[in-house]
């Protein structure tokens, strides 16, 4: 990636270039700080109060000085939420690149003194950093990200540079841009066949083992339900199966942990298409395929000491002269058969036949879904949380917890008998939307659950946050890469011996 932000770590020495930033604690310098304004004359301290400076969160301040060898101390108001330290110190990593790099600023070193996990902060910032640039043939220099290298000063610097090699915050921000870059490119350039070919050649190198099945396989397996979404389109569905064997032992040694992700890679609606305004948005309709990818990928360039498999299901939902009609009746691989009223509700039919398969083939622990599902749960929850639904009491308040710690947030809705009534169909076994316009989500949910067999199950639904349309702290506007944060740290708390 071009002007890609260089993350360094270094002992407490002042540096000799470029911008420190000073960390400001209830409106007070504290140690290094107050030592590197007593060399400056007290140039910081007189800044602060000739510029009013309140110490309110995020609050900054640049501070020329020519007795200090920095070019410019930045002074920034730092307030530590100890009941969240993961997500305080990513978000303050973010608002501190943007400052950096809004200020045109090339190279800067945060002074992270007596902060417990300052990698956290490191990776804050290269998240933000994100940046595709791939089409763009004209943009001036200056107009690119100019941050190119950022330097966090800690009392253990071995330490903090071994943790983000060893301990995923680089990988992190690896999975996550890789996701980000999969959901941003343009569908002409990534349709299932592209989106697997990909995968096929960069998941292998970390050990993945990778499988994709085609439309005559899944048509032996009778995926009807899955099929029938991408009928219309020129481009052939698939089905990418990803092994990740970490556990002690091998593949054998201990039951696998399940993602299934809906990787619709363009979705105008079908027959029942959408309106035209922000259709080109609907590129991002396989975030949900994306972040199981992303997981995939992070487990195995961290060498999580797990069995993980990743399945996506990837199809192209367009309207021609073949496509599936409102009023279809479709067979699911698990038999049973589904009326299709609304050919816009395909994502949950491209997970049956993915849940299903997952399931039977895999015996796994449990099954997570992710899935840009429904709109309904953007008007329930906003851009701030996914939708959370499960038959498991105790993995749903592992997903929660890990939402909490994270940053990337979950919020459980019911299943229950009534929601599940609204999907009974005259014809057929169910059919693809509720009979009445309310609880869209939540039937959307019950649909998922009737594939599940049993098994322990979580559907998140992502529609709110896997893109977004401003800027976060630790993400620019457009894919967010959610999902990947979330479930790794789930893993990591509850299934890493």
């Amino acid at each position: 990636m071009a002007n890609e932000l260089q993350i360094l770590f270094s002992d407490l020495n002042l540096p000799k270039t470029g911008a420190l930033v000073v960390p400001v604690i209830k409106g007070k310098l504290y140690s290094k700080g107050a030592e590197i304004d007593k060399k400056a004359n007290n140039a910081l301290t007189k800044a602060m109060k000739a510029a009013g400076f309140s110490g309110k969160k995020n609050e900054m301040i640049r501070v020329l000085n020519h007795v200090l060898p920095v070019e410019q101390v930045i002074l920034f108001a730092f307030e530590y939420d100890a009941k969240n330290p993961e997500k305080s110190l990513k978000n303050t990593g973010g608002e501190i690149y943007s400052y950096l790099n809004r200020h045109k600023i090339k190279t800067a070193a945060i002074l992270a003194e007596g902060i417990d996990k300052p990698e956290l902060l490191a990776l804050g910032a290269k998240l933000k950093s994100y940046y595709f640039g791939k089409y763009h043939t004209k943009k001036k220099p200056e107009e690119l990200p100019q941050l190119q290298a950022l330097t966090v000063l800690t009392t253990n610097s071995a330490k903090a540079k071994k943790a983000w090699r060893d301990e995923g915050y680089e990988a992190t921000a690896n999975s996550v841009f890789y996701i980000r870059d999969l959901v941003t490119e343009p569908a002409n350039i990534l349709y299932p066949e592209s989106y697997a070919n990909q995968l096929q050649k960069d998941l292998p190198q970390l050990g993945i083992q990778v499988e994709v099945l085609g439309v005559k396989e899944m048509h032996k397996l009778g995926m009807g339900s899955l099929l029938g979404v991408g009928q219309g389109s020129a481009r052939e569905s698939k089905l990418v199966i990803m092994r990740w064997n970490g556990a002690k032992g091998g593949k054998t040694a201990a039951k696998p942990l399940a993602f299934v992700g809906k990787g619709v890679t363009f979705d105008t609606g079908g027959i029942s298409i959408k309106p035209a305004a922000g259709m080109e948005e609907m590129k991002w309709d396989m975030g949900g395929s994306a972040a199981v990818v992303g997981l995939m990928r992070l487990l195995a360039e961290r060498k999580a000491k797990v069995n993980a498999v990743g399945v996506i299901g990837l199809v192209e939902n367009m309207p021609d002269g073949n496509a599936q009609r409102p009023g279809d009746v479709v067979t699911s691989m698990s038999g049973q058969t589904i009326e299709v009223l609304n050919t816009d509700a395909e994502g949950r039919l491209v997970l049956a036949d993915a849940l299903w398969y997952t399931q039977l083939k895999y015996k796994p622990e449990f099954m997570i879904d992710l899935a840009t599902l429904t709109g309904a749960i953007i008007v329930s929850l906003g851009s701030s949380r996914a939708g959370l639904f499960s038959n498991d009491d105790k993995l749903a308040q592992q997903l929660f917890n890990a939402g909490q710690k994270s940053g990337e947030e979950v919020w459980r809705l019911p299943l229950a008998d009534v929601y599940d009534k609204q999907i009974n169909s005259d014809i057929a076994d169910m059919q693809n939307i509720g009979a009445e316009r309310e609880a869209g989500s939540i039937t959307a949910a019950q649909f998922l659950q009737r594939f599940t067999n049993g098994v322990k199950w979580a559907h998140l639904d992502i529609a709110g946050t896997a893109w977004t349309k401003k800027d976060h702290p630790t993400c620019p506007k457009g894919a967010t890469g959610y999902g990947v944060q979330l479930l790794d740290r789930f893993v990591r708390d509850n299934y890493e011996k």
